[in-house]
C-alpha cells in the first residue's frame, strides 16, 4: 500500500479551497482512494464554503475568494 499527498480543489459559490489529502494506492481496481477522514474533511470544507463559514473552512485548507473579471478590463 502506497500513500501520497495531493491537493484537491473545491469550488462553492464565490469561494474556492485548496485542501491537502492523502491518496491511498493498494493495487486494486478502486485505487487510488481517499481515507474516510480525508473524505469527511473535504465534505466539511465544501459545506463551510457553501454556508459562508470561512473560519471553519480555513482550518482545513487555504481559501480563495473568486471575483469576476470585467470584460472591459480584458480589452483595455
Amino acid at each position: 500500500m502506497t500513500k501520497r499527498k495531493r491537493t484537491k480543489f473545491i469550488h462553492e459559490g464565490m469561494y474556492a479551497a485548496e485542501v491537502e489529502v492523502e491518496l491511498i494506492e493498494d493495487g486494486s481496481g478502486w485505487s487510488p482512494c481517499l481515507s474516510l477522514e480525508d473524505a469527511y474533511k473535504l465534505d466539511d470544507v465544501r459545506e463551510a464554503l457553501r454556508s459562508g463559514n470561512l473560519s471553519v473552512a480555513r482550518k482545513n485548507g487555504r481559501i480563495y475568494e473568486l471575483r469576476p473579471v470585467m470584460e472591459e478590463a480584458l480589452y483595455a
